[in-house]
């Protein structure tokens, strides 16, 4: 099968947790014998085109003329993606399916798919609405409206997440048997011949100090407020602690303020953004992973934490709230209460035995059920789907158009015979009269 997948970002370029999902299914169908080409935006020095371990990755530029704001620079963008994947369709022929990553491709997706009639697949990885809270601004609705337009055009959906689900059926009123739950997965060998590097744990703790990690983007849907908020609490209870921040984003200031408000600089590390090699150096090195959001689709980086052994804490919301089961494989606690994550964070911090017993459960949920091989099956099969409902389309569209071109050919005929039968009467009352 030729597979077509349009995103925003692959591998260099990481914004979210979309790039690792485009590359890690994309290598994943390679190697089960399909023909994958990847239609990205070129950031940086890197190569515009690139056989990445099979994986034809074909990037473009966005246009030399500046855009006014981030909707006319996503418009421009899929404007180049259309017209770099008309060259590739040119020289190699149709793609089988189309398979297109959130909002910001959407134009590129539903343009190819009309143009060249081939079915199309979308994931909507998380909403407008979800990411907001609602939608209160018109840059907002109208991304809350592509994304209803996206769907809406596409034969099959996938999401992450029962979460993400109900909130698309709630949302863009889709029917239920559209849209598809694969879960998001991670490579069950991340982590090996990976240990604790206690001179790279060094850089951001004591060795007497237990690292409490928080990996992600800094961004208010992350919940990472509500974590610092609960530390004052934990080093009441458990002073050799300190918080390690990985990653970067826009409330970087804002939280480096709330730390200061709070007086424990010393026990709070922002570590910036790691490269992957150091990301699972920092998961080894980690006593316990908080993920507590207050909006998570679904939550690769705590999948990731549960696979290199960290004991992980996470909100009650979104996908976090279906990977882990309370006290089993994690812990959770009430989305956007500090107090409550405090807790839960403390019951590990204490209970050895408890923390044992839940990484030999998480590791055991991991690799069951956030494997590529099964979420590569489960995809394809959906790709088979849109295929046939596709082709199924073209054929019932061909027999309604047969069926109209019949009647009209009908329509025609006795329209023709009854002027000629007119004709011969008109003739004999005429001769009658004469």
């Amino acid at each position: 099968m030729k597979i077509l997948m349009l995103s925003w970002e692959y591998p260099p370029r990481i914004v979210g947790g979309i790039s690792r999902v485009v590359h890690d299914l994309s290598h994943k169908l390679v190697k089960d014998g399909h023909e994958v080409t990847v239609v990205t935006y070129r950031d940086g020095d890197v190569p515009y085109y690139e056989d990445d371990d099979g994986v034809r990755v074909n990037r473009v530029d966005n246009f030399m003329i500046a855009s006014n704001n981030f909707i006319d620079w996503i418009l421009q963008l899929n404007f180049n993606m259309v017209a770099r994947t008309g060259e590739i369709i040119a020289k190699e022929g149709k793609f089988d399916v189309i398979h297109a990553h959130d909002w910001l491709v959407a134009y590129a997706a539903k343009t190819l798919k009309t143009s060249y009639n081939i079915p199309m697949v979308s994931t909507i990885h998380a909403t407008e609405a979800g990411r907001n809270s609602g939608i209160r601004t018109d840059e907002q609705r109208y991304i809350n409206d592509t994304e209803w337009m996206l769907t809406y055009e596409s034969s099959e959906v996938i999401v992450n997440s029962n979460y993400m689900k109900s909130e698309l059926q709630r949302l863009f009123g889709l029917p239920f048997e559209k849209i598809n739950v694969i879960p998001n997965g991670v490579n069950l060998n991340n982590f090996n011949n990976v240990y604790r590097d206690y001179d790279f744990r060094r850089r951001f703790a004591m060795d007497n100090e237990k690292i409490i990690l928080f990996m992600g983007r800094l961004v208010y849907e992350k919940g990472i407020q509500n974590l610092i908020s609960a530390m004052p609490k934990i080093l009441s209870r458990y002073h050799d602690v300190k918080l390690v921040i990985a990653g970067k984003g826009g409330m970087i200031d804002e939280l480096r303020n709330q730390v200061n408000y709070l007086g424990i600089n010393e026990k709070v590390y922002f570590a910036g953004y790691l490269n992957s090699a150091d990301v699972k150096k920092m998961y080894k090195c980690s006593d316990i992973s908080v993920f507590p959001s207050t909006y998570e689709p679904f939550g690769i980086v705590a999948i990731e934490a549960m696979l290199s052994g960290t004991p992980v804490v996470v909100s009650d919301i979104g996908g976090l709230n279906e990977i882990v089961e309370h006290g089993v494989n994690g812990m959770k606690s009430y989305a956007g209460n500090p107090n409550s994550l405090a807790d839960s964070i403390l019951t590990l911090l204490f209970d050895h035995k408890l923390c044992d017993e839940v990484v030999k459960n998480a590791k055991v949920k991991v690799k069951a059920e956030y494997n590529w091989n099964k979420i590569t099956s489960d995809t394809h099969f959906v790709y088979e789907k849109a295929i046939v409902e596709t082709m199924a389309e073209r054929q019932a569209k061909q027999i309604a158009q047969e069926k109209v071109s019949k009647e009209n050919k009908k329509i025609k005929e006795n329209s023709k015979s009854n002027t000629i039968s007119n004709l011969l009467d008109f003739n004999k009352k005429r001769q009658a009269l004469a």
